[in-house]
């Protein structure tokens, strides 16, 4: 699912606060978030979309990852029904791009601007 660059910007952010510091994350309440996941699984489809959009030469064309966190405001955007719950779990954001000579260059599309997903399938709420 394609999420703006402002709740990407927003996610990344609260990661970067919390988790990237080696602090907790932080749920709804302020308490810490034990069990942020286990696993994230995105279907093929989703990466075949990004991948289509990197250059095509296998060892330039690929996906930046970016370890993120749901902040109050995307859990209740994304999963309206479990916000609470989300709030604080850590998980990917991905975007095509390219790496020549060691630079990561992002892709722009269409609408202008760089294209960022979310919203893989994650271990908790959905586990083996």
């Amino acid at each position: 699912m394609k999420i703006s660059k402002a709740d990407f910007e927003s996610m990344k952010a609260k990661y970067d606060k919390e988790v990237k510091k080696g602090k907790p994350a932080k749920d709804k309440k302020g308490k810490d978030k034990t069990n942020q996941t286990d696993w994230i699984f995105f279907d093929r489809e989703t990466l075949e979309k990004l991948l289509a959009k990197a250059d095509q030469n296998p060892k330039v064309g690929g996906i930046q990852f970016y370890f993120t966190e749901y902040t109050e405001e995307t859990a209740k955007k994304f999963y309206p029904n479990e916000a609470d719950e989300y709030t604080g779990q850590m998980t990917l954001v991905m975007r095509a791009a390219n790496l020549n000579e060691n630079q990561i260059t992002s892709i722009e599309v269409e609408e202008g601007g760089e294209e960022y997903q979310n919203r893989g399938t994650q271990c908790p709420y959905v586990c083996e």
